[in-house]
């Protein structure tokens, strides 16, 4: 809706309209909308001279599917009907074109279609309700054509343009017509679909698919690497098999070799519901696989993989799976249409479902090993920050995609800076590698300014909040055209745009993010090799008498392994007693945290916004206040958790165990170098380089200090607790505390949106509450990952060292029961094996220069 032209001249024609004082912030883009519905209503049931009752019945019907049954927008349209036909407004040209000035081209077509549905209300379009039409058409500036469209869709008769129907569908496009309301996204969905039928052009093309060449050789080059693993899996089991080497290396090449074969690129595409996700979904997999509807559909988590067959897998939330047939996936994918109309967001956080896995042999993308993730719409959602933190876990790439009719709201904005902050783990001050924005619908701008003011706004919004970093990064797009244009085989602007945009997708994602994946992976099997050829050296000096082992000696090695053993568990005791000690300052801290928290929620609440009127759509505000509370609410967590609970109480304690862990390594390594230098090896020297390997960035472990940060998980966790997802319990008890506190509600709306914030504060609060018995258990959680992953890391390095010198000792005790013929057996055998691995190390080292 064209704001400019909402001036005085609106604002006095409504309030005479109405009989009440209005300003221009009663005027609402619903508000406008419904009275120049009401007022051309009445001009064509009247410009006949004869109001039938099926007239009046369609008056009431088409009124009625946009009015609550009860409350304030009821009694203003009831104003509007009264004082539109006693003022005859209808019948002023100057003031009809004053009323319709403000409304887009889109919402001026749909206000015809229900003109033309009235007119052919009673079986017969009377001429002069006809011309009624045309008149107002001509003075809105309506292309004729675009007329003969819509008289044809509601009399059955004459034959349209096939251009001019193609426009009118693109018109009432339901994404056009977000900023009114979602009931009126419905009604352009069915007024389109009793336009007439575009015949289907007979196909000359086969669809069109894309290559992903940099995709498919980087595949080729994971499965290179991994039959690379797989060859020297089998060499280095055979040395172990013949006791040339220790047990744990085949464990260590095997553990490589799965996260080759698992290796996938995971794509999160996130956005509000109607932005397109599933429109863009199908263009990339090549397919129309995901349900499309202009109201809110996606109902849960879907992963779009590559099977080889077609197969959809419910994941449930108590951990069960089930396969279901392919044609009921649609029906799985989506939340009812029933639920989507009345914004019952609390289907999905009331289903047992938690993600939808679908595989399918056939999607171009997906079988260039991408998986694709699908979010719902994330403004329906009180709980995003736990949505987000389980689509943007281990998250390759993520596509956030907006509106060019409606670019960038503040619930938008925030939105997306928090899915940046995510990605980032809570650095609010750093832009995220890896997010990309695609601007979808930019074939509904039909003007060049148009399309430069939106780059221009959206451009600007990047720099001055610093979200992006890299190239490539921001993409303009019509993924309803481009797809059309896959699926009928042609190519157009939009489909050389989409391309544009897959291309940055797939070389961030084979360069920035996969040529680093295979040279860790290429890194971590030189490695391997290099201790495996310093253990077949080993082996040879076993076996030649220039390692040799007293009993001394051996008792000596048995006694070390043994204190290795004890300082694992020293080490474990002492992780034991920090987690403890890190419970009990979290729990005194977050207790003081928790004593201000009220406070500071009250004065953010002063800041609350929404772009809708308490008065036409009480529900849809109230809504908006929840969101900003949980939103508040997850940033307060999420601040304590990580300037408290990460930054000073984790990081504090993790030091303690770092530097624990430092002295008893040091130690070990210490005492097995006393036995080299006896027994003339150098084990400690690897061991060194074990040692070296833990990481020493804690904020990295688990997945839970990186992507959200701890202060993000921690949020995520306890409000998936609070049930803040009940959406309508907290809505109606919000409605039933204000009904009818205010009247007609248009003369206080900041009194009334202040009752509103204080009620949705209490019951915020209450469900957050509740959750008080789940902290402890979240708090568990967290910390114990923590000091597991550190833990873990230390343990592999002692169980590592001490498999050296258990193998050191079978060798020996081997080697003293072979004849020398044996001996040599194993002399050569171990050659072949040292000579298999040298030719293994020029191909690991080919692929890294």
């Amino acid at each position: 809706m064209n704001k400019a032209q909402v001036g005085t001249e609106t604002v006095d024609l409504l309030s005479r309209i109405t009989g009440q004082k209005l300003t221009e912030r009663h005027l609402t883009p619903p508000v406008i909308f419904l009275a120049a519905l009401v007022t051309l209503l009445l001009g064509v049931i009247y410009v006949d001279g004869v109001v039938t009752a099926q007239e009046k019945q369609r008056l009431q019907a088409t009124l009625n599917r946009f009015v609550p049954t009860e409350g304030n927008v009821r009694q203003l349209i009831q104003l509007m009907l009264k004082g539109a036909g006693q003022l005859q407004i209808y019948k002023k040209s100057s003031e009809l074109v004053i009323l319709m000035a403000p409304l887009t081209a889109p919402q001026r077509l749909l206000l015809l279609g229900f003109g033309y549905q009235m007119s052919a209300a009673d079986g017969d379009m009377d001429a002069r309700e006809k011309k009624y039409l045309q008149v107002i058409a001509n003075n809105l500036k309506v292309d004729p054509r675009y007329l003969a469209v819509l008289e044809a869709s509601f009399s059955h008769q004459g034959v349209v343009e096939p251009n001019a129907l193609e426009e009118v569908q693109s018109l009432l496009d339901p994404a056009r017509f977000q900023e009114l309301d979602t009931i009126f996204l419905e009604a352009a969905s069915e007024l389109l679909a009793v336009l007439p039928t575009k015949p289907e052009p007979k196909a000359t093309q086969q669809k069109r698919s894309f290559s992903y060449e940099q995709l498919k050789e980087f595949q080729k080059s994971r499965e290179q690497i991994d039959n690379l693993c797989h060859q020297f899996y089998q060499i280095i089991k055979d040395c172990v098999d013949n006791e040339f080497l220790p047990y744990t290396l085949p464990d260590e090449i095997g553990k490589i070799s799965h996260k080759l074969q698992s290796q996938r690129f995971r794509v999160a595409v996130i956005g509000e519901f109607s932005q397109g996700k599933s429109t863009l979904l199908n263009a990339l997999l090549g397919e129309e696989i995901q349900p499309v509807r202009a109201i809110p559909c996606s109902g849960t988590v879907t992963v779009l993989r590559y099977g080889a067959q077609k197969r959809v897998i419910c994941c449930y939330k108590d951990g069960r799976k089930e396969d279901i047939p392919f044609d009921q996936y649609k029906i799985k994918a989506a939340i009812s249409k029933e639920a989507a109309l009345e914004h019952r967001s609390e289907e999905l956080s009331n289903s047992n479902l938690d993600e939808i896995i679908f595989e399918h042999p056939d999607l171009d993308l997906c079988k260039s090993g991408v998986e694709i993730i699908d979010s719902p719409g994330l403004n329906e959602h009180p709980e995003r920050t736990a949505i987000t933190q389980k689509l943007l876990k281990d998250t390759d790439a993520a596509i956030f995609l907006t509106n060019a009719m409606r670019l960038l709201p503040e619930k938008e904005k925030e939105l997306l800076q928090d899915v940046r902050n995510q990605l980032n783990g809570g650095k609010e001050d750093e832009p995220a590698e890896n997010l990309f924005i695609v601007v979808n619908f930019m074939d509904s701008l039909d003007d060049e300014q148009d399309r430069l003011d939106v780059r221009q706004r959206l451009e600007s919004f990047v720099r001055d909040k610093n979200l992006l970093a890299g190239k490539n990064r921001i993409h303009y797009i019509s993924a309803k055209a481009a797809l059309k244009a896959i699926l009928e085989g042609k190519q157009n602007e939009y489909l050389k745009d989409f391309q544009a945009f897959t291309n940055s997708i797939e070389q961030f994602l084979t360069v920035e993010r996969g040529s680093l994946q295979i040279k860790k992976f290429v890194s971590k099997i030189k490695d391997l090799i290099d201790s495996g050829l310093d253990g077949l050296t080993q082996a040879v000096e076993v076996v030649d008498g220039k390692i040799k082992i007293s009993e001394s000696q051996k008792h000596e090695i048995l006694e070390k392994i043994g204190a290795a053993s004890g300082r694992d568990v020293k080490i474990r005791l002492l992780a034991d007693q920090l987690i403890e000690k890190v419970l009990e300052e979290a729990a005194e801290s977050w207790n003081e945290w928790y004593e201000g928290l009220g406070d500071r929620m009250i004065e953010r609440a002063e800041r609350w916004h929404s772009e809708h009127n308490p008065a036409w759509s009480q529900d849809k505000l109230i809504k908006d206040y929840i969101n900003q509370f949980s939103r508040d609410l997850s940033r307060e967590i999420d601040n304590w958790g990580n300037q408290q609970l990460r930054d000073v109480i984790l990081k504090h304690n993790i030091k303690v165990l770092d530097e624990n862990i430092e002295l008893e390594l040091e130690e070990i390594q210490s005492e097995f170098r006393n036995i080299d230098h006896q027994v003339n090896t150098h084990f400690s020297d690897r061991l060194k380089l074990s040692i070296n390997s833990i990481s020493d960035d804690f904020m990295g472990a688990g997945g839970l200090m990186g992507g959200l940060g701890v202060g993000g998980a921690l949020a995520a966790g306890l409000l998936a607790f609070t049930g803040l997802g009940l959406v309508a319990v907290i809505v109606a008890s919000v409605a039933a505390a204000i009904a009818g506190s205010l009247g007609l509600g248009l003369l206080d709306f900041d009194g009334l949106k202040n009752q509103i914030k204080a009620k949705v504060l209490e019951l915020g609060f209450q469900k957050f509450d509740e959750s008080m018995d789940k902290v402890s258990e979240k708090f568990d959680e967290i910390v114990n990952e923590v000091f597991e992953t550190k833990i873990e890391s230390t343990t592999k390095v002692i169980e590592q060292a001490i498999s050296l010198y258990e193998n050191l000792l079978e060798q020996q005790e081997k080697n003293h029961q072979e004849t020398v013929e044996q001996r040599g057996t194993e002399k050569a055998l171990i050659a072949e094996k040292r000579q298999e691995m040298l030719q293994m190390q020029k191909r690991i080292e080919a692929i890294l220069a």
